[in-house]
């Protein structure tokens, strides 16, 4: 039986593309970790510039978009985990990582310095990604109740 020199470059490919996203899993560790640390920072700097241990409303709007930041790089990290284990990227996991980082924008969103096109745009992705992400979750069901 002849082996394809298709089939061995692919094989070899495959293994160089699993070594970059394990490379891309340590990447991300560090960069979770250099955001917690980052988190940790601003809430400290936020609570000893005067008026001391006290939050401002933008002082926690800015404390709420770092850790918000910190945890889409969880779930990239997660995603990055699941593909390395089952060789699959998972669409539930994407959008929700999505939606994470457009509520993330949201959040700390200054609707005052914004344009009314950019807020309609906002309001566009929120509402697309909300749709896609609850007809992900319905579509199982359906085929589920057909069988």
């Amino acid at each position: 039986m002849k082996i394809d020199s298709n089939d061995v470059l692919s094989a070899k490919l495959q293994v160089i593309i699993h070594w970059a996203v394990r490379a891309l899993s340590i990447i991300m560790v560090f960069v979770i970790v250099m955001g917690v640390l980052d988190v940790a920072w601003i809430l400290y700097q936020r609570l000893i510039t005067p008026p001391q241990y006290i939050l401002t409303i933008s002082d926690m709007l800015a404390t709420f978009g770092a850790f918000m930041a910190v945890l889409i790089a969880i779930e990239i990290f997660i995603n990055i985990t699941i593909y390395l284990r089952e060789n699959v990227i998972h669409v539930k996991i994407v959008m929700a990582t999505a939606l994470m980082a457009i509520a993330r924008k949201v959040i700390i969103i200054d609707v005052e310095e914004m344009e009314v096109a950019y807020l309609y745009g906002i309001a566009a992705v929120v509402l697309s990604m909300s749709i896609g992400y609850w007809l992900i979750h319905q579509l199982p069901r359906k085929s589920h109740l057909e069988e």
